[in-house]
């Protein structure tokens, strides 16, 4: 049966493989985006414009936290993906039980750690008095849900490295179903305000987690894990934390910009947090095929690294670079056209200032849909290499944009400064991840060539 659920990305077209495999991966990260959308929805339009700006309040600091885990479990299947190509199942399996040691251990300290200091990041970001108490309340069980974070991430970042993104799609298509309903009863009908967004997102996550680990224990024979195999290697965790932590800390220090640039939008008041709320929502669902084709070129990447075929990088990298042009030039002709559109659907019709400005936000953001393409398709095909630190470096550029435009860029042209806060850290991380992609490619080449003069 594991068979049958794997897909070896070593051998075939690069295309058609890119395409089979990024297309569940969309529809899940859609998904996950839908039912983020459904809690924003519900919150702005059953609970108003304050709740919603609450929510939106803690988007910066979420991501920072949420991120780092995603990135860390991302990190880790990467070890597991090489080994699959390599078809060295053995060590597959103990990178997976290592894998699973730090998790548990990465998602106990993080909980502790942000639930411990969640009010005080709130206050220091300068969050309004008037939506304080809103935010507060959301976040803290968003942190609460750490380890249901770790546990579907890093599950299904494992069925993934093995070629299958299709089973993790199917458990979050039904637990959106259960989100939608939970929204819909915590808010609407048990009246528990924007906590109830946040339980309900925790609480699909929990099962969507549960559903792979129960699929996988019943699925996939070449996942059995022996007692021995399940002992801590420690070697195994150094190279698991090579891969994960720098990943982690991408995204983390990518959103410590964003953060100040969030703590800026603050400064201009609740409206203003509503509207970048509305459109950052209505973005990044648009963004869902930069993050698939993303992860798509990891598994590529490391399959193909794992079985020392580094002439298809190339090729793959370039099949997925034409598809990410040709989908951003689609989106910014749906944004120019409908983007009051699709933002009114977080606030009352009426608000016209802030669905005015919304629009102005997803035009400016989907004009450079292109760099964002290729920041994602290029930094994760670099990880996949097995060079996650570079991931970080290009972080640092990200950062340094968001920074820069919540100190100078927001002072001085208000809103209309925070919408070229996402663009100009495209820019700037793809300066830095086109000439990495060449310098780490050129660097394996060598590597591989010293180890083929050595045997």
């Amino acid at each position: 049966m594991a068979k049958n659920s794997t897909r070896d990305m070593t051998v075939g077209s690069p295309m058609k493989l890119i395409l089979e495999f990024s297309i569940p991966l969309l529809l899940g990260f859609l998904c996950q985006q839908f039912y983020s959308v459904v809690d924003t929805v519900i919150v702005g339009q059953f609970l108003g414009v304050r709740a919603l700006a609450g929510v939106g309040a803690t988007g910066s600091v979420n991501f920072m936290v949420i991120g780092f885990c995603s990135g860390v479990c991302s990190g880790f299947a990467i070890p597991v993906a090489q080994k699959f190509g390599a078809k060295d199942y053995r060590a597959m399996r103990e990178f997976v039980a290592n894998s699973a040691w730090l998790s548990a251990v990465f998602a106990l300290v993080m909980t502790v750690f942000v639930t411990m200091l969640c009010r005080n990041i709130l206050t220091w970001m300068h969050t309004p008095e008037d939506i304080f108490e809103n935010a507060y309340a959301y976040i803290l069980i968003i942190f609460f849900g750490i380890p249901a974070t770790y546990l579907y991430n890093i599950l299904s970042g494992i069925i993934r490295s093995m070629g299958d993104s299709k089973t993790p799609l199917a458990f979050l298509l039904l637990s959106s179903g259960l989100n939608i309903g939970l929204d819909v009863l915590c808010i609407v009908v048990f009246k528990m305000g924007v906590a109830g967004a946040g339980v309900a997102t925790v609480v699909s996550q929990l099962i969507s987690g549960l559903l792979c680990l129960y699929y996988m224990m019943r699925k996939f024979e070449i996942l059995h894990i022996t007692r021995e195999e399940w002992r801590i290697n420690y070697d195994h965790m150094k190279i698991l934390c090579s891969m994960g932590v720098p990943m982690g800390l991408q995204y983390s220090i990518t959103a410590i910009g964003g953060v100040i640039l969030q703590t800026s939008v603050n400064t201009l008041g609740s409206l203003a947090v509503a509207t970048v709320t509305a459109g950052s929502k209505v973005s990044l669902f648009f963004s869902c095929p930069f993050d698939a084709m993303g992860s798509t070129m990891a598994t590529y990447g490391g399959q193909n690294v794992g079985a020392k075929k580094l002439e298809r990088l190339d090729s793959g990298l370039k099949s997925c670079i034409l598809l990410g042009a040709g989908y951003s030039l689609i989106a910014l002709v749906v944004m120019y056209f409908f983007g009051a559109d699709l933002a009114a659907l977080f606030v009352d019709g009426g608000e016209k200032e802030i669905l005015a400005n919304a629009r102005r936000l997803l035009i400016i953001n989907s004009s450079f849909f292109i760099p964002l393409a290729l920041v994602n398709i290029i930094r994760f095909m670099i990880q996949g290499m097995g060079f996650s630190t570079f991931a970080i470096l290009a972080g640092v550029f990200e950062m340094a944009a968001r920074t820069l435009t919540g100190l100078v860029l927001v002072p001085k042209l208000g809103f209309t400064g925070a919408c070229f806060a996402s663009p100009l850290a495209w820019v700037l991380a793809d300066v830095f991840l086109i000439p990495a992609y060449i310098h780490v490619r050129r660097r394996l080449q060598s590597m591989m060539k010293t180890e083929t003069a050595e045997s």
